[in-house]
């Protein structure tokens, strides 16, 4: 499933064709995806003019000039890309978006995971996909106390923990992985242990891992590609996600990097650098 990174990127990549400018032709192939479509969503947006994009963790979101705002999931294999109106749509093509300077913008989703709900924008941090959601770790705010007191009283290991939206917004099982390497902590360590100094190194981890995600455009595993259609390269860049049995990086441990499973997901990590 696309992360932080991944949607960040592909908000970076529409803003520029997006921001300051119309849908004039809006495309729905089918009635919904994880969720219905909006009632009379094509109708809805025809004509709106784009104010502008944000994100909050894992959600992209579109503000509109008559006071709503799309909000967009990509679930595990939605895409957005910037495509040729010449071009005939794809069989898992399920909304074209065409904007008043000649852009084009498919979202394609075959597993159809993903969704596209319209709501207020004043009402956005009260929406039931929002308003639980934890801090932005990438906001100016987020340092270690703030991560601290997310994890505090939690007995569950920290993994588990930076995985659930309330604590963190936007941590997946990929960029959770690198965090905990970079900060020299055990995924099995419980989350409430992580205070003062762990938690400061945690937080500027978090911090590093995911603006170096997004300098290099995300990470392409299976179905994430930027909006241009190129794949993100910092899968190559993986101190310890999916190496396992490989030598840790700047570690003269003997067993390399290893693999368990948690809540259902791969972790990997150095049992000698991470405590």
């Amino acid at each position: 499933m696309p992360e932080l990174p991944e949607v960040e990127t592909v908000r970076r990549g529409l803003s520029s064709h997006l921001e300051g400018h119309r849908f004039v032709r809006v495309l729905q192939r089918r009635a919904d995806l994880r969720l219905p479509f909006p009632d009379r969503f094509a109708a809805r947006l025809e004509g709106r003019r784009v104010e502008g994009t944000g994100r909050r963790g894992k959600y992209l979101l579109i503000h509109l000039d008559d006071g709503n705002s799309l909000i967009v999931h990509l679930g595990m294999s939605g895409r957005l890309v910037i495509g040729d109106r010449r071009m005939p749509p794809k069989a898992h093509d399920h909304a074209v978006f065409e904007t008043d300077n000649g852009c084009v913008i498919t979202y394609n989703d075959h597993r159809r995971f993903g969704l596209m709900i319209l709501c207020p924008t004043g009402a956005l941090g009260e929406h039931p996909l929002l308003r639980s959601l934890g801090p932005e770790p990438l906001a100016s705010g987020f340092d270690g106390a703030v991560l601290a007191a997310r994890l505090k009283g939690k007995r569950t290991p920290i993994k588990a923990a930076l995985l659930d939206q309330k604590v963190v917004a936007g941590l997946g099982n990929i960029y959770a992985s690198e965090s905990l390497f970079r900060a020299g902590l055990s995924p099995r360590r419980r989350a409430y242990t992580v205070q003062g100094a762990r938690a400061r190194r945690l937080a500027q981890a978090i911090r590093a891992v995911l603006e170096d995600a997004i300098a290099a455009g995300g990470s392409s595993l299976r179905d994430y590609v930027q909006v241009d259609g190129e794949l993100g390269y910092f899968q190559h860049r993986f101190a310890v996600y999916g190496r396992e049995g490989e030598p840790c990086p700047g570690c003269d441990c003997q067993a390399g990097i290893r693999h368990l499973v948690q809540t259902n997901r791969s972790t990997y990590y150095c049992p000698k650098r991470q405590r």
